[in-house]
Formats: structure tokens, sequence, C-alpha cells
């Protein structure tokens, strides 16, 4: 595949997302491959522009079929069909990062475990003020 870079979009104040649809007659795979490249790109100013590398991603995805977890993934037809021919693309592949879990007793405890160092350090500074005769901290 000959990759050459021209001006895709000329318009430069528009906000929409931006979906390119490659369709192929002779295709062997009953699968359609999404690849959802919205962080590919680097900024210019107010302008997004795709550099070499992020083409090179692009491409080598669609020309492998890779399935990359959060950036492409091949859809099963029977799939689409469920989903009423819903094209977009967060539908199939989602760039979301899950949340980390967190042991809210372990938490907790860490929270008890600082309070109780704040109470000591305070009662030791506390009697080093009252030996100074200074007033002593809340």
């Amino acid at each position: 595949m000959n990759i050459q870079r021209a001006s895709i979009f000329t318009a430069t104040s528009t906000a929409i997302p931006v979906c390119i649809i490659v369709l192929k007659k002779c295709r062997k795979e009953d699968n359609i491959l999404f690849i959802n490249a919205n962080k590919e790109f680097a900024k210019d100013g107010s302008r997004n522009i795709l550099k070499d590398e992020h083409i090179k991603k692009i491409v080598d995805t669609y020309k492998h079929r890779r399935e990359i977890d959060n950036y492409a993934r091949c859809v099963n037809v029977d799939e689409i069909i469920r989903n009423e021919y819903n094209l977009n693309i967060s539908r199939y592949v989602s760039t979301a990062i899950e949340d980390k879990i967190v042991d809210l007793e372990q938490v907790q405890k860490s929270i008890n475990n600082i309070e109780d160092k704040i109470t000591t350090t305070k009662a030791k500074v506390n009697s080093y003020l009252k030996e100074l005769g200074l007033p002593e901290l809340k």
C-alpha cells in the first residue's frame, strides 16, 4: 500500500470527528475491522495532524487486520446486525481505560493510620510548645 501525505480535509475549524470507511468488494473475511485512531495525532497549533508514525500504525493495523485492545477490533456481522447496523466506532472499540478497583477497607485503614500518626505527632509538638511557653496546636 503506497501512502502519500495529503490534506484530506480543508475545513480547519470543524470540531466534528472524522471517520474513514474502506470498502472492499473482494473481501474474504465475514467480519469488519474497526480502528479507533482518535488518539493518533499530534497537535499543531489549533490543528491535529497525522505524523508518519500515526499513519504507519493505522495502515499496519489495517493491512494485518490486527486486534489491539482499545484501538482495533474485528467485529462479526451478526454483532452489527444485533446493534441495528449502528457503525458508531465507540460501540465496538472503546478507548476508555478501566478504573482500578479500590479496596475501600484498605483505604479506610490507611486513613486511620495517618490520623493516628497526626494525633501522636501533634501531641509531641504540643509538649514542646508547652515547654517553650507557646500556644499549643488545636
